[in-house]
């Protein structure tokens, strides 16, 4: 049995700890840093393919990559990438649509923070592979600005 299904939950909390930590003290709960990253996977996938999805769903742990999947409508045309700040207004009023989180609660660094925490739980080989093959703006996405790389190394839990 893959390791990421054994200890699913242990995973997904050190995950969830990471982001919330990195996206300072006002996120208060686990729920609030839930809705973040939620938020930020669909900003993300909004823009993929299915064989995309599938191939970037298949390298995150398995907590992740439920969250990547539901609520997908599979037939939804990809839009494009924008920028940084337009994409994390979208994930703002992703959020705000399903959840009782204000807009103004929810940290500017969603994507940076969702980035860190996911580098530290993935494989790195198979992450960058994914995203190059996606593309250069799937690569800039997950980027993580001004972080020492030996910081974003895979956490073992």
């Amino acid at each position: 049995m893959p390791w990421t299904y054994r200890h699913s939950e242990k995973e997904f909390k050190s995950f969830l700890k990471d982001a919330k930590d990195r996206m300072g003290p006002v996120l208060e709960s686990d729920k609030m840093a839930y809705t973040v990253v939620d938020g930020v996977l669909h900003v993300f996938r909004r823009r993929l393919t299915p064989p995309q999805v599938i191939a970037f769903g298949d390298v995150l742990p398995s907590s992740l990559r439920a969250m990547l999947v539901h609520g997908w409508n599979v037939d939804a045309v990809p839009l494009p990438f924008g920028s940084r700040s337009e994409m994390i207004r979208e994930a703002q009023e992703l959020r705000q649509t399903r959840n009782i989180m204000p807009l103004n609660i929810m940290p500017l660094n969603v994507i940076e923070a969702t980035g860190y925490a996911l580098w530290r739980h993935v494989n790195h080989r198979d992450l960058a592979r994914v995203l190059a093959q996606i593309g250069p703006e799937a690569v800039a996405f997950w980027h993580v600005p001004g972080v020492a790389e030996n910081e974003l190394q895979q956490q073992i839990i």
